[in-house]
């Protein structure tokens, strides 16, 4: 690895092209320098590992630095008797604002809980100010008129824990996760947070 990395610096001096040197210090310091830089995580690699495209090695260790905070449910996706997806969002002054779509960290007895106590809010207006739009991104986060008609509302009432890896150039969530439910926390006390980045 230190004559391939030794190489790569060569080729991409004077390029446009930003080389990643080794990072030292202990794990704790490394996790602290990544996570003040915005970025979404590190790999871990033995000094002499090689490269295997397509193969899961334990020479390389990837570690993911999510963000959370909490947002409002303000609908979901219905699938059969139970949902495919969560609909979350944020305060901005009176204003909720879609963020994204929720499908990961529902197993069978969560899922469950969680249609149990949406089904009681449900309403035919939907609550986000921001919807639809007229685009649904490189990553299918966003909601056109079409697929509004698929959707079920909820009054803003049920408040989420969601985990996420970044926010996305058009203010949606990356790679949702839901974590819980926030039943201490008042809706309209739900903004987004700024990265102390």
């Amino acid at each position: 690895m230190r004559e391939r990395k030794e190489k790569l610096c060569e080729i991409l001096e004077g390029s446009d092209v930003r080389y990643n040197a080794n990072l030292s210090g202990s794990p704790e310091d490394i996790i602290e320098m990544i996570k003040a830089a915005g970025l979404e995580g590190v790999i871990a690699k033995k000094c002499d590992s090689q490269y295997r495209a397509g193969t899961r090695v334990t020479t390389w260790v990837k570690f993911k630095i999510n963000k959370a905070q909490e947002f409002v449910i303000g609908g979901y996706k219905p699938d059969a008797s139970s949902f495919h997806s969560i609909l979350v969002g944020y305060y901005e002054g009176k204003k909720l604002l879609f963020a994204g779509k929720v499908r990961q960290g529902f197993n069978p007895h969560v899922r469950a809980r969680v249609i149990e106590v949406m089904r009681p809010r449900l309403t035919n207006k939907c609550p986000f100010d921001n919807l639809p739009t007229s685009r649904t991104s490189d990553f299918g986060e966003g909601i056109t008129t079409e697929e509004m008609r698929e959707l079920c509302w909820l009054k803003p009432e049920l408040v989420a824990q969601i985990s996420f890896t970044e926010w996305t150039n058009y203010g949606l969530l990356r790679h949702a996760t839901f974590e819980g439910l926030r039943d201490e926390k008042e809706p309209q006390a739900v903004v987004r947070e700024l990265s102390a980045a």
